[in-house]
C-alpha cells in the first residue's frame, strides 16, 4: 500500500528472463521416409483438428487451449502458451501395431515449434521448425518395435517464447487392438491430516496414465502420480475419498471409499471471529496524505477488519518495527494516544477487529538474521500489546522478500528473509493462542505471477523477488486467517487459462481469485503446485477510489466480479475452475479514500452482502 501515487510495480522491474539462448539440436538423419500408406492404412490420432477441444490430448501445466482463429481447417485448432520451465506440450498416446510404419504430420504456426513422437520402440523421432509466420507443415516417420502396442505423438513449443498454434495433426498407419480402461485402483490410504487438507496415496494401477480423486463422489483433482493432497477443507470434519484410474481408453470404476477427518483449526481456520462476508479496510493512522486523516471513532461499523497502516522498521535490516500515531503537525484532528485506545476497544466490543498493518510501500522490512528475526518478534508483540490489538497484517512490498538463487522449491525455503519471516509470524501466533488474527497484503508479482516465475529461475536472470510470498503464505497456511491479494497497481498476470489478464474490471479480480482458490504449478512445474486456499481464508484487494491506486474497479464490475466467484453467473469469458459461495469478501486501501469517495466501496459492500 502506499501513502501517495507510485508508477505501477511492473513498469519498474527489469526483464524477468534472459534472452533466449539458440536452441542446440541433436545432430544425425531423419528416419527414412515412411513407406506408402496401405489401403488398410488411416489416420488414428484422435481429434487431430482440436474439433472437439483437447479431448483425447493432455497438456502439462494447463499451458494448451483450443482457440478460434487462427485455424488451418475447420473451427478449431491449438494454441500451446509456454511458461515457466514449462514448453506448453501438448500429447495423447494411440494405439499402434508392432514391426508397422507411421507418419505423423501436423501444420503449425509460430517460433521454435516441436512435433514428435516417443515409445516407438525403435528410434523417437521429432521435426521442428524455427520460425513459421504462417501455417507450415511439419512430417516425421517411425516404425514401431517388435513388442510396441501404444506411442505418444506431441507438439511443443520451447522455453519463454510466445505461444504457438497447431491444427490438422495425423498419424497415419495401421491401427492397433482398442485399449481397455485400466482396472480399479487398490490400496487407497489417507496419510497426513490437517485442519485444511488430506494427504491420499494408492498403488499404481497398469496401464493407467493419470488418477483422478473424488471427494464425496464430486471429482476434486486429476493427478498424474499415486498420491494427492486434497486441500479447501473444512477443520474437525469427516470426509470420503475414492479414485479411479484413467487412460486413453477411458477411466475405471471408482475405487472403495477411505474416510478421514480433518483436524482442529490452527487458528487461522477459524476465520477469527470473523463473519461470514468481511470488509477489510486499511487505516491511515501514522501519516497523512490527499485523503485526510480519519479517526478511529469516525470509522463506520461496515468495516470488521481495520488494519493500521503502517508499522515500518527502524532501518530495513533491523526488523524494529515502530508505530505512532499521525503527528499534530501532519493530521490537525488527530485523537490523542488513549482516545485512539479507547476508540479501539470500543470497536473490539462490537465484534470489530484491529490489526497492526507491517510493511507498505515505503516500509522496506528484510528479516535476513536471527536477531532481526527476534527483533521483529519483540517489537511487534509490544505494539500489539501497548494498543490492545487483535493481531498481525503482513503488507511487505518492494524489495522485503526475494529468493536467493537456487532457492527453487516453495515448499522448502532456503532463503533468510523467508524463513525467518516465517519463524516470526509462527513464534506470534503461538504466543497470543488461537483467537490471534493473521492477514497479508501481498502484490500479484509476489503471488500469482509465480504461476509462470519463481525467484531467479532455474537458470537465472529472472527478478528474485517473482513469486516470493508463495512460501510464506504456503507454511503459514494453516494460520493464515485472511490473504487479499492487491489487484491493483499490476501489471498484466497469466491466468490459469494462460491468458494476460488486466487490472480494472471483474476479469482480472475473478482470473486471480480463481487462482488462489484452484492452486496452481509454480512456474509451470507440475511436480511443484501450490495447493488451494479456502474460501473463507480469501478477500479481493481493491482500491476505494480512482486517487487511491491503479486499478480501480467500478462497483458494477466488482459486483460483476463477485457474482462469478460466488454464484457462477457474469463470468464472461473466463471459466473458473469452480463456485464458492463462502468467499470471504473485499479488502481496500483504503478506508480513508473511500471516506474521500463518499463511501462508495464500503456502501456497495454492505449493498451486495445485506
Amino acid at each position: 500500500m502506499e501513502r501517495t501515487r507510485r508508477p505501477a510495480l511492473y513498469a519498474l522491474y527489469p526483464r524477468l528472463v534472459a534472452t533466449l539462448a539458440a536452441a542446440v539440436l541433436a545432430a544425425g538423419g531423419l528416419v527414412a521416409a515412411a513407406q506408402t500408406a496401405r489401403a488398410a492404412d488411416a489416420d488414428i490420432a484422435r481429434n487431430g483438428n482440436f474439433e472437439s477441444g483437447l479431448s483425447g490430448w493432455s497438456c502439462t501445466a494447463g499451458s494448451g487451449a483450443v482457440v478460434s482463429t487462427p485455424v488451418h481447417g475447420g473451427s478449431g485448432a491449438l494454441k500451446g502458451t509456454p511458461a515457466g520451465s514449462d514448453n506448453a506440450k501438448c500429447s495423447q498416446t494411440v494405439t499402434v501395431q508392432p514391426n508397422s510404419a507411421y507418419t505423423l504430420s501436423a501444420w503449425v504456426q509460430g517460433s521454435y515449434v516441436y512435433l514428435g513422437a516417443s515409445g516407438t520402440g525403435t528410434t523417437d523421432v521429432s521435426t521442428w521448425t524455427q520460425s513459421a509466420p504462417g501455417w507450415q507443415q511439419l512430417t516425421t516417420s517411425f516404425r514401431t518395435g517388435a513388442s510396441t502396442t501404444s506411442v505418444t505423438v506431441y507438439t511443443h513449443g520451447w522455453y519463454g517464447t510466445p505461444a504457438y498454434y497447431a491444427d490438422d495433426l495425423t498419424l497415419v498407419g495401421p491401427g492397433g487392438t482398442p485399449a481397455q480402461p485400466p482396472d480399479v485402483p487398490t490400496g487407497l490410504r489417507a496419510g497426513t491430516v490437517t485442519s485444511s487438507s488430506v494427504a491420499l496415496s494408492w498403488s499404481p494401477v497398469t496401464g493407467a496414465t493419470g488418477y483422478s480423486v473424488y471427494r464425496g463422489g464430486t471429482k476434486a483433482l486429476d493427478v498424474s502420480g499415486t498420491s494427492a493432497t486434497v486441500t479447501g477443507l473444512s477443520p474437525s470434519t469427516a470426509y470420503s475419498f475414492q479414485v479411479a484410474a484413467t487412460n486413453a481408453a477411458g477411466t475405471s470404476a471408482l475405487s472403495p471409499a477411505v474416510s478421514a477427518t480433518t483436524s482442529a483449526s490452527g487458528g487461522g481456520g477459524n476465520g477469527g471471529g470473523l463473519p461470514a462476508h468481511a470488509l477489510v479496510g486499511y487505516l491511515h493512522s501514522s501519516f497523512a496524505n490527499g485523503s485526510g486523516y480519519t479517526r478511529m471513532a469516525d470509522v463506520p461499523d461496515s468495516w470488521d477488519v481495520i488494519n493500521l497502516a503502517f508499522g515500518e522498521p527502524t532501518s530495513v535490516t533491523s526488523g524494529d518495527i515502530r508505530f505512532s500515531l499521525c503527528p499534530v503537525a501532519e493530521c490537525p484532528n488527530v485523537e490523542s494516544a488513549a482516545e485512539f485506545k479507547a476508540a479501539i476497544k470500543a470497536k473490539q466490543a462490537a465484534g470489530k477487529k484491529v490489526l497492526i498493518s507491517i510493511g507498505g510501500a515505503n516500509g522496506q522490512v528484510q528479516l535476513a538474521t536471527t536477531a532481526a528475526r527476534d527483533a521483529f518478534v519483540s517489537s511487534v508483540s509490544r505494539i500489539i500489546d501497548e494498543y490492545g490489538l487483535n493481531g498481525l497484517d503482513i503488507d511487505f512490498e518492494g524489495h522485503s522478500l526475494s529468493l536467493n538463487t537456487g532457492d527453487t522449491d516453495f515448499r522448502n525455503p532456503t532463503t533468510p528473509v523467508i524463513v525467518n519471516l516465517i519463524s516470526a509470524i509462527k513464534t506470534l501466533k503461538a504466543k497470543y493462542g488461537p483467537d490471534f488474527v493473521l492477514t497479508m497484503a501481498p502484490e500479484t508479482f509476489f503471488v500469482q505471477l509465480g504461476y509462470q516465475f519463481y525467484g531467479s529461475g532455474p537458470w537465472g536472470g529472472q527478478d528474485p523477488r517473482a513469486g516470493a510470498y508463495l512460501p510464506v503464505i504456503h507454511a503459514l497456511r494453516d494460520d493464515l486467517t485472511l490473504l487479499h491479494v492487491q489487484d491493483y497497481n499490476s501489471g498484466p498476470i497469466m491466468g490459469l487459462d494462460n491468458q494476460y489478464h488486466s487490472m480494472g474490471g471483474a476479469d482480472f479480480h475473478i482470473a486471480m481469485t480463481d487462482m488462489l482458490l484452484t492452486g496452481f504449478p509454480v512456474a509451470g512445474d507440475t511436480t511443484k503446485v501450490f495447493p488451494a486456499l479456502r474460501p473463507d481464508q480469501v478477500a479481493i484487494g481493491l482500491p476505494a477510489s480512482t486517487q487511491a491506486g491503479n486499478g480501480h474497479t467500478s462497483p458494477a464490475e466488482v459486483n460483476k466480479a463477485l457474482n462469478c466467484l460466488t454464484k457462477k453467473t457474469d463470468c464472461g469469458s473466463y471459466q473458473t475452475h469452480g463456485t464458492w459461495p463462502a468467499l470471504r469478501g473485499l479488502m481496500t486501501w483504503s478506508i480513508n479514500w473511500d471516506r474521500f469517495n463518499q463511501w462508495e466501496f464500503s456502501r456497495n459492500f454492505d449493498a451486495y452482502f445485506g
